[in-house]
């Protein structure tokens, strides 16, 4: 890595990563963690990688989701993930690796991205031939694709239907017809992460929206503050955005900025209408996956909790200090 051998870093790293595994011995967990923050120099991503160390904002919804899919797709010999989501493939490596120790025939998998911005579409395809490498080293039969338009189902295919911090991005008039279009594909899961606020219903009314946008952005800033040290950059970074999300939400009306991004979020009572009303049923998480989730806030400060309705069926939340943040559901046609 000193001498800038770009060749000889991806071989050494994806070598290395054979021999680490987070769930290993000691050594295997040390080597994993330094192996980590290894990629993250080579890559130049350590200040993406380095904000999610100290949070499960977005992984509460890799581990969650994740589980459910694989739980769905157990015996299924071809499996096609249709990935409608915002984290750049970083939820697919711990899924590829499941999916090698859960089934003694490893399925092929075709991982198909909706590309939303040209942004999103420069930055996937510099991913995708690392995805591939590590897929050849998992030994995961593996197809990747990028796409605005053209799914590719086949016949013989199990439809994943994944879609984390993404279903907000769509105009609120247009979101129904997302979910009938995620219908016309016969999944067998759907999987659906979403942050807990609604700029939705009040959006013809200012004050509350102006009163949602408040409660909502107070909780996170709270979060930040106790996750991050006070002259944190990347907590700065983390504040600076919300500071855009918060000119979208109350100064550009119903606008998309260039970015393709629409600051519409709903709360997960009003998706799980849209949903029912579309004939989609709600799965309950299994155990196995809610002890996951369980097992992994335990690696976070104290704050974090997990939340599981006794009224209703229809999702999981995640909770800083007992306030709901972020909404985990699992569907089916």
């Amino acid at each position: 890595m000193a001498e800038k051998d770009s060749n000889k870093i991806h071989h050494l790293l994806w070598m290395l990563n054979e021999l680490s595994s987070p769930y290993g011995d000691c050594d295997q967990k040390l080597a994993s963690y330094f192996l980590q923050a290894l990629f993250c120099k080579a890559t130049d991503s350590g200040h993406r990688c380095y904000k999610t160390l100290f949070s499960p904002w977005t992984t509460f919804g890799h581990v969650a989701s994740n589980g459910a899919m694989l739980e769905a797709l157990e015996g299924e010999p071809k499996l096609h993930i249709i990935d409608i989501s915002n984290t750049l493939c970083t939820q697919w490596p711990t899924f590829l690796e499941a999916l090698v120790t859960r089934n003694d025939d490893t399925p092929h998998l075709k991982l198909t991205i909706m590309v939303t911005t040209s942004i999103v579409k420069s930055v996937m395809k510099e991913i995708a031939p690392r995805m591939e490498k590590f897929a050849r080293l998992m030994g995961v039969p593996f197809e990747f694709n990028l796409t605005k338009e053209s799914l590719g189902v086949k016949e013989d295919e199990a439809v994943a239907v994944n879609c984390i911090g993404a279903l907000r991005r769509v105009d609120v008039e247009e979101r129904k017809g997302i979910v009938q279009m995620i219908k016309s594909l016969r999944p067998k899961v759907v999987t659906i992460v979403e942050e807990e606020a609604d700029f939705s219903s009040s959006r013809n009314d200012f004050v509350d929206c102006f009163e949602e946008c408040l409660r909502f952005y107070t909780i996170y800033f709270d979060m930040l503050e106790e996750s991050f040290a006070p002259t944190s950059n990347e907590k700065l970074m983390l504040e600076k955005e919300c500071l855009r999300s918060i000119v979208r939400v109350l100064a550009c009306d119903d606008e998309i900025d260039h970015g393709g991004y629409s600051e519409r979020r709903e709360k997960g009572t009003q998706w799980s209408q849209r949903l029912r009303e579309s004939c989609f049923s709600p799965v309950s998480y299994s155990d196995d996956v809610v002890d996951d989730v369980k097992a992994l806030l335990k690696r976070y400060r104290a704050g974090w909790s997990l939340s599981i309705p006794t009224t209703d069926d229809s999702g999981i939340y995640l909770r800083w200090k007992d306030e709901p943040v972020i909404w985990g559901s699992v569907w089916k046609p």
